[in-house]
């Protein structure tokens, strides 16, 4: 029987608020467990597991081995950095999953392992191996054969899975309804154990690994990371393929590599105790949490506590080049990049973010201000990354990211030569220690009142830290700043050098010559060019520092009051469990709760107003969007500061609404939004930043739809909203908007307001009151009449509709093809809305996991295989959707036709104990607490933006939910999926890649309408009334 070697209670420092208890433990197998008892997880007390849970589990394996279901196992995150969100249109009013979220206090356990071993630890000739391996560890183990088992028994019990695989370590883990949490460990500890690694299953899964590289294939983030590692010494640990796809694994065993035994020798070299640090989160006690991992992961291998660490001789990259990258989207980035030696064991210091601080600012004085002032860049962000080899063993890697203008483009040499004046400048007035005590307080008043995350990813993000700090720090670790060490932050400058550095410049119009290099594994195009002495002599020594280039001031914003307002009120709860309007005037509506769950000093108030004829035509939209982004370019140097200390501030628009949000840390939150507003009140714009933000709108528009599923989604949109503006006609009308038009437009679009807000959090009615006051001394117009406000109007779609939509890929280089198969339900309605919603959700409970078992793990269509709940605009709609780099999008069609067909017989063979546990799971997900105070914000705002204000929505759909019976599920699949059914009424957007022929398609038959053009589709259509 395994048995502990160490315990300790009391080991790991946590913030004054946190009401969990955490006990490090480490077996004698060399793993090490972090337990957290959550007790909000059983607020009354947890339940007796010896009666009930074993008792069900072994009914429950008898269930499953009927079934045969997969869950995703994961989107693997190594390189994947999202880049800007170009899903521009439409997305206001669409929520895609089910609602999370209500006021019962139930929260979810869940569980992590971390592996310290990641990409670094391919063999050359089998790059991909570590990600592939953490694939096939989801595909059986011998105490559970079926490859769905894990996910089968999640997806029943309202859970889910993820995996990643980062370059030093691989990170596994899960959430689920907290009674099922050891029933989930039972499953989880066997891909530590004895999994199969089956040949058949392998044959798939190369297919799995291929598709999730393609969906990154056309990403210049990622381009950029791989060219950087291809450019890298030969021999470093840089130089290798992390992702892996079908070529270097299949290149692989076409050279006689055995795969299987590969990853099984990968996996017995380094799945043993002494790399495993295991989080577990329950609400049950710590002992019996603890006699739970004993149990289940005591038969780990045993192994060393050892960390692998990778080490490197001479420079990573060569000295003094340029290198150029063949943009996909519509970009100017220049990259700036430079290495310095690992420091883990620095983390109580954190030079590198002293630094990244000042050369990351935007505030006046910083190179963000002075670029901008000049018209050469848009953005500038600065630092060491968080993840894959930004922060290893081998180096830590510092890269400033600087977005430009066209003008900026030509300029590059003069900007790098600014930035080395920065850094003179930086090595001339030494390391200031007020600078770094004001990175300290922000850091522990972050880390002392810090929000609570989703269960899951606290427990990764714990799992991980206990591969990079001591136990003691394993939560304050990345808060803390501990140690002032100046002669530390003078060191890590000096690596600040030309010789040290690497330039890379993305861009579309980079390659201009023929004779570019070709990396072999994203075929992107690119040149290296030698940088003249001269310039990396006057790099090294700047003759002058421009007068503008300067510290920051002090930081105004830094908050001091931390009270928590509902500690000194009687409070009636009953009174306070919802938003309540406090002021209902024609110029303004305002909704007010105190919290009195979080007691945190945060508040959030948002504010979302409708501007006159700002979506009354093209023009207005274009216009009310330039307005928008120029005044957020205008407020930038205002809120930056608030933003260091926490304080946030978002301004975006949607149809003729000018949407402002203000929240974090509430002490200074009443200045912040004054400063805001008395800005926006006399705001006129320049005629510089005129050209620089029109500019970047005009990049942002021509970058829309390059993603194909967000392709597709536009596309749907596109048909089912009365009125909706083409990227396309945007761009063309922009480009004859002269500074006069907005002028002389502006006045008007101000000339009459109508305002909705909310403020939640640590204000007392007073505050939020005050707060209404300050939107009424700086805009006193006249009321916006309702008549003129802008609404939402969605198509209604004939009975048995069955549209089709097809369109090619923007990007000529973009190999996916999409299929997005929509069926329109209902207009809500109502309390009888409640009751469909639950039916639509409780379907997508059942049928989710039998789809992507179907279609990605046996059938390995493409990386991206879902369905869920679609609601658009108040009309509820059902969406299936399949992505794919093999096949076009009509076979992907009749796939997922034929998918849908065959659910009557799914539907009809769910036996009552597995139709009763898909209805447990999505009550838990419905009655999941909110983690933080923002999670509950957002559930109160999409209400009041949805002119819905149905605050408790989830509670009353959880008390619907226990008379649904599996007969009203059929019949609503029967009624709206089935095509024999009047009330069917499906929408097919069909997105081609660029291998695949839009001709091909198959003669349409009658009764399949093709929609050459949506707006003449749409005069002819009848259209749902508006509920806003």
């Amino acid at each position: 029987m395994a048995r502990c070697t160490f315990k300790s209670d009391d080991i790991t420092i946590k913030s004054p608020n946190d009401r969990r208890l955490y006990r490090l433990i480490k077996l004698e197998n060399g793993l090490s467990a972090l337990l957290v008892h959550d007790p909000e997880i059983y607020p009354e007390g947890p339940p007796d597991h010896s009666k009930s849970v074993e008792h069900s589990e072994a009914e429950e394996e008898e269930d499953e081995d009927m079934d045969d279901e997969d869950g995703d196992e994961g989107e693997d995150s190594e390189g994947e950095e999202d880049e800007e969100d170009d899903d521009e249109e439409g997305g206001d009013g669409e929520l895609k999953k089910k609602g999370k979220g209500g006021d019962s206090q139930t929260k979810k356990a869940a569980a992590a392992m971390c592996v310290g071993i990641g990409s670094f630890s391919d063999p050359f000739e089998a790059q991909g191996l570590a990600h592939f391996l953490e694939h096939m560890l989801f595909m059986g183990s011998t105490e559970f054969p079926d490859e769905n088992e894990y996910d089968s028994y999640l997806s029943k019990h309202g859970g889910s899975s993820n995996a990643y695989t980062e370059a030093e370590h691989t990170c596994y883990h899960f959430e689920v309804k907290p009674e099922f949490l050891k029933g989930s460990l039972r499953r989880f500890s066997q891909f530590f154990v004895s999994p199969l690694v089956k040949i058949e299953a392998m044959e798939r899964e190369v297919q799995a690994i291929d598709s999730e590289f393609n969906q990154v294939l056309q990403n210049d983030s990622c381009r950029l990371e791989q060219i950087q590692c291809h450019t890298s010494a030969p021999g470093h640990p840089f130089n290798r393929f992390c992702w892996g796809n079908k070529k270097s694994l299949v290149d692989a065993m076409e050279k006689g590599i055995n795969l299987r035994e590969q990853i099984l020798k990968l996996y017995k070299d380094y799945y043993h105790g002494g790399l495993m640090k295991l989080v577990v989160i329950g609400g049950e006690s710590l002992d019996l949490l603890e006699d739970w991992v004993v149990e289940l992961f005591g038969n780990v291998k045993k192994g060393p506590q050892v960390k692998l660490e990778f080490k490197a001789e001479g420079p990573i990259w060569k000295v003094g080049k340029l290198y150029r990258l063949e943009a996909v989207r519509d970009v100017n980035i220049l990259n700036l990049t430079w290495t310095f030696p690992c420091l883990h064991q620095d983390y109580l210091k954190k030079p590198e973010d002293y630094l990244a601080h000042l050369l990351g600012h935007e505030g006046r004085g910083s190179l963000h201000f002075y670029l901008k002032t000049r018209g050469w860049a848009t953005s500038l962000s600065a630092g060491v990354g968080d993840e894959g080899m930004h922060r290893s063993s081998v180096a830590y890697v510092f890269r400033m990211s600087i977005h430009l203008t066209d003008s900026g483009l030509e300029k590059i040499s003069e900007i790098i030569c600014y930035v080395y004046q920065y850094i003179k400048l930086l090595h001339q007035v030494s390391p200031q220690e007020w600078i770094f005590r004001e990175l300290q307080d922000i850091g522990n008043m972050d880390f002392r009142f810090a929000e609570e995350q989703p269960q899951d990813d606290y427990a990764a993000e714990l799992a991980e830290n206990l591969l990079l700090y001591p136990a003691e720090n394993v939560i304050y670790g990345d808060y803390v700043y501990k140690i002032w060490d100046a002669e530390l932050i003078k060191y890590v400058l000096g690596f600040f050098t030309p010789e040290n550095m690497r330039v890379d410049v993305v861009s579309k119009s980079s390659i201009k010559l023929k004779d570019f290099h070709c990396e072999p594994w994203f075929g992107s195009h690119y040149t290296e060019e030698d940088i003249s002495p001269s310039l990396m002599d006057m790099w090294k020594n700047p003759p002058e520092i421009d007068d503008s280039l300067h510290l920051p001031s002090k930081n105004e914003f830094i908050p001091s009051d931390f009270s928590i307002r509902s500690d000194n009120l009687c409070i009636d709860p009953a009174n306070i469990s919802y938003p309540r309007c406090i002021i209902d005037e024609p110029l303004i509506k305002f909704w007010y709760k105190l919290d009195d769950s979080f007691k945190l000093p945060r508040a959030n108030t948002y504010f979302r107003i409708n501007l006159k004829g700002g979506y009354a035509n093209l023009k207005s939209c274009v216009l009310t969007e330039l307005y928008i982004l120029l005044l957020k370019d205008e407020l930038n140097e205002i809120v930056y500061q608030a933003i260091v200390a926490k304080l946030e501030t978002s301004v975006s628009v949607f149809s003729d609404k000018l949407e402002l949000k203000v929240y974090g840390f509430n002490d200074k939150l009443p200045a912040l939004l004054s400063k805001v507003l008395a800005t926006a009140k006399s705001f006129m714009p320049t005629d510089d930043r005129f050209k620089v933000v029109k500019e970047d709108m005009k990049r942002r528009l021509k970058n829309t739809n390059m993603k194909p599923l967000s392709h597709s989604s536009y596309l749907r949109l596109q048909v089912l909203c009365q009125i909706f503006y083409d990227a396309d006609e945007k761009l063309h009308v922009l480009d004859e908007l002269s500074i006069s038009d907005l002028k002389s437009f502006i006045p008007e679009l101000c000339s009459q307001l109508y305002i909705e807000g909310l403020c939640h959090g640590n204000l007392l009615e007073d505050e939020a009151i005050t707060l209404s006051n300050i939107f009424k001394s700086n805009f006193s117009v006249p009321p916006l009449p309702i008549e003129l406000r802008h609404k939402e109007h969605v198509i209604c779609l004939p009975p048995g509709a069955n549209l089709i939509r097809d369109s090619n890929v923007k990007n000529k280089s973009e190999t996916n093809s999409v299929i997005e198969l929509y069926f329109q339900v209902e207009q809500e309605a109502g309390i009888e809305s409640i009751r469909l919603k639950a039916l639509i959700d409780l379907f997508d409970e059942i049928v989710e996991e039998p789809l992507f078992n179907q279609l990605r793990t046996k059938e390995q269509l493409g990386y991206v295989v879902e369905c869920g709940p679609r609601v658009t605009y108040n009309v509820y709609g059902f969406c299936f959707c399949v992505q794919s780099s093999e096949y076009d999008p009509i076979y992907l069609q009749g796939r997922v036709d034929n998918f849908i067909n065959g659910l009557e017989v799914l539907l009809v063979g769910i036996d009552d104990d597995s139709f009763e546990n898909y209805k447990s799971g999505l009550l838990a997900k419905l009655l999941e607490k909110d983690p933080s105070l923002t999670y509950e914000t957002n559930r109160f705002w999409n209400q009041i933006i949805d002119k819905r204000y149905m605050f408790d929505q989830s509670k009353r759909e959880a008390e619907e939910l226990g008379s649904i019976h599996k007969k009203d599920v059929i019949d609503w699949y029967k009624t709206y999926l089935q095509q024999s059914s009047p009330k069917c009424r499906r929408l097919a957007i069909r997105v081609w890649g660029c291998n695949t022929d839009p001709k091909e398609a198959e003669p349409q038959s009658k009764s399949i309408q093709p929609i050459e053009d949506p707006a003449t589709f749409k005069k002819s259509s009848n259209f749902y009334p508006s509920l806003s």
